[in-house]
């Protein structure tokens, strides 16, 4: 494990930094530890009595994080889907709730540019996309079972693709005939059914995200995660996402609409329940990468960070 492992550069991490507002003996909490890009930095800003709770899916990402960082008590990874972060944190015994969340959504760039993890079309792998490689149903075994209509409504909903059916058609067609288990084959099958390019975009590019998003249940992991994450949060504790694709930025777009405001039933009343009131208050407005950044970084280009707060009671 030399240095190569942990190369992996953060997106969006000054501004990330400066949103959380790192207090040197807070506790936070990065629910996507990758590889530790955000996480270390966010060391560097603690005092020895500051804490930082990481958690991942991938039992890769977590033992690279435990050699690198075996020395430092400040912290505690644990290997979970952030839909369990609650669980996490109580198993961490983090009792006193959090300065700070940071969600990094999707995939990392060390799981595509490792073709053995199967999640990307550049290059030859098994296709499995599972992003907890020890469990659950790889992309082979899907695409294998899945019904048509599931397929096509996977495809056009999660890749937001509009070539839906045409893919949707080709791979049932080849898995009639062959089921497919290497990432090359599907690229392939799906390049053949796409009559025109994106500019810029391999034409297999909505597809593979959709089926990633579906083998991991991406999106319902969100949802569940951010509902529980308001909980953990102290008072002005900071919460910061940061979306790579409009499915989920429009999850999390939604869930601090929905709670920066009053419960809109007691709208015009003089008195709201305290449990009815906002909860939360956004900070600022959405952020993008700078021209910069995506010059040195070019997978910071569709990023985009939102910051909350939580509302004092």
């Amino acid at each position: 494990m030399g240095a190569q492992a942990f190369k992996h550069e953060p997106v969006l991490l000054e501004e990330v930094l400066a949103a959380l507002a790192v207090t040197e003996a807070g506790c936070y909490l990065d629910a996507t530890f990758g590889r530790g890009g955000h996480s270390g930095e966010i060391l560097k800003r603690l005092g020895p009595a500051g804490r930082l709770v990481g958690l991942d899916r991938d039992p890769t990402a977590i033992e690279l994080g435990r050699a690198r960082y075996a020395d430092d008590g400040r912290l505690q990874l644990v290997q979970c889907a952030f839909a369990d972060l609650t669980e996490a944190l109580h198993a961490a015994h983090v009792t006193e709730g959090l300065d700070g969340a940071l969600f990094d959504l999707g995939v990392s760039s060390p799981q595509l540019d490792d073709a053995a993890r199967g999640f990307s079309f550049m290059q030859d792998g098994p296709l499995d996309m599972r992003m907890d490689n020890s469990t659950g149903i790889t992309a082979a075994s899907w695409l294998a079972k899945v019904s048509e209509h599931e397929l096509l409504r996977v495809i056009s909903e999660y890749g937001e693709e509009r070539f839906a059916r045409r893919i949707t058609n080709a791979i049932v067609q080849q898995r009639n005939e062959k089921p497919m288990t290497t990432t090359a084959e599907l690229a392939q099958v799906v390049s053949a059914a796409v009559p025109t390019r994106e500019p810029g975009k391999h034409p297999a590019t909505r597809t593979f995200q959709a089926i990633r998003i579906a083998v991991n249940d991406e999106l319902q992991q969100i949802e569940r995660a951010l509902d529980q994450v308001i909980d953990q949060l102290k008072p002005n504790g900071r919460l910061c996402v940061i979306s790579f694709h409009s499915l989920e930025d429009q999850r999390v777009k939604q869930f601090m609409q929905r709670h920066s405001q009053d419960d809109p039933m007691f709208a015009g009343l003089p008195e709201v329940p305290k449990e009815r009131r906002a909860r939360l208050k956004r900070i600022g407005k959405a952020i993008h990468a700078s021209d910069a950044e995506v010059r040195r970084n070019p997978r910071a280009r569709s990023a985009i960070l939102r910051v909350a707060e939580k509302v004092a009671a």
